[in-house]
């Protein structure tokens, strides 16, 4: 069975730490896009693991780990961040293939990246970490994957500084790296857990372009990314918080600000969700949850369920309030606009909700969660026409529940 998970939102809703969970009874985890621009924290007992490039399930014991095609690596990062882990008791050797046809970034791609988003009118908002530029040399044909490391006439193409530089890696890299579809064609009929990054408004297709990220991270991504066909994907479930977040620039159509008269609302929601970039250590900016938008996401994913994370953090408040309409031009809409211009100047139709007594946090089940909050997810399922799945609680992995076994295809 293949299972694909992806971020429902602007990402940070909580899909590291979901892979982390489901990877427990899959026998393989394969990360289908992005690059070091990703972050995934995973709490395990006392320890805090920050991932970017190396998929989430290599925090479970004995588990392989996939970087797919759909990915750009770079390789001194990748390297890095497996030190980290390795000095954190994680044993990564022989656990760890790299698609032989993902494409590479390049030192050089970094300060480009930066350099090109500086010339732009309005700035992305760029990580700099070269991932931009890698897939649009992906695209223009001019880029370097793994495989052609070993091509005698595209390594003798290469000045000699991304020669010298490339040297140390290719023996490491020669010991990782697979022929993915071969490597997925034998391990078909396997539980297999194919993990995405960002979000799916963040995606380039679909999400709130030219603010999204360079690749693909919706669920006909995990398909490309992964080496296999779509009708090979089984079940689809899409994390997403109570609230919702966005890092970098880009419209955001909930977000709470001070001159909304919610600054402190959002002040409240950052403090309590640690709201700050894993890769950049940026605050994040905060919104309520935005309906449309999920409805939205829902459509483009084919999403079978939700996994619901941070609802916890609405424990002890008065009122919740949520998205349901956008108002644009003075007109009421229900769907989500494919023009930042026309996102950007959208004023969100909020429905406010009683909050409950009782603790989300201490939910273990579904029959845990307050009557109160229930009703807000029975809410969030009549509107978006997707039922919740699985419920996160808290950081730790038994703060977690599912309401629907994943491992049954749908």
């Amino acid at each position: 069975m293949n299972l694909v998970v992806v971020g429902a939102q602007w990402g940070d809703e909580g899909k590291g730490k979901m892979v982390d969970y489901l990877s427990e009874d899959a026998d393989l985890v394969v990360r289908f896009s992005g690059g070091a621009n990703a972050g995934h924290t995973i709490k395990v007992d006392d320890k805090t693991f920050a991932l970017h490039l190396i998929p989430a399930g290599i925090i479970s014991p004995g588990k392989t780990v996939v970087l797919g095609n759909g990915m750009v690596i770079d390789p001194a990062s990748m390297f890095e961040e497996l030190a980290g882990i390795a000095a954190q008791g994680i044993e990564w050797e022989g656990r760890v293939v790299v698609s032989d046809r993902a494409h590479l970034v390049l030192p050089e791609y970094k300060s480009e990246d930066r350099s090109i988003d500086e010339r732009r009118a309005r700035p992305i908002g760029t990580t700099g970490r070269g991932i931009g530029v890698a897939y649009m040399r992906k695209a223009s044909r001019d880029g370097i994957r793994i495989a052609d490391l070993w091509d005698p006439i595209i390594w003798g193409a290469l000045s000699d500084s991304e020669k010298d530089w490339l040297e140390p890696y290719k023996g490491r890299l020669a010991a990782m790296k697979v022929n993915l579809a071969a490597f997925m064609m034998e391990h078909q009929g396997k539980k297999i857990l194919l993990e995405g990054a960002q979000g799916a408004l963040l995606d380039l297709d679909h999400g709130t372009y030219p603010y999204v990220s360079s690749g693909i991270s919706t669920t006909p991504g995990a398909a490309l990314g992964a080496a296999i066909g779509p009708r090979r994907i089984d079940k689809c479930l899409g994390v997403f918080k109570a609230y919702q977040t966005r890092v970098g620039n880009g419209p955001f159509p909930t977000e709470m600000t001070a001159e909304s008269g919610a600054g402190d609302l959002a002040a409240t929601l950052r403090e309590l969700g640690h709201e700050y970039g894993v890769t950049t250590g940026r605050p994040r900016r905060i919104g309520y949850l935005d309906l449309v938008a999920l409805k939205y996401a829902g459509w483009v994913n084919s999403l079978d369920g939700f996994i619901l994370s941070h609802l916890n953090l609405y424990d002890g408040f008065d009122t919740i309030s949520v998205s349901t309409a956008y108002e644009l031009d003075g007109e009421t809409i229900d769907f989500f606009p494919s023009n930042a211009a026309d996102l950007e100047r959208v004023k969100p139709v909020l429905q406010e909700f009683p909050g409950w007594d009782g603790k989300v946090a201490d939910a273990r089940k579904i029959e845990d969660i307050p009557e109160g909050a229930r009703r807000l997810v029975d809410f969030i399922e009549d509107f978006t026409d997707v039922p919740v799945h699985g419920y996160s609680v808290g950081p730790l992995r038994d703060e977690t529940f599912m309401k629907v076994e994943p491992w049954i295809q749908s």
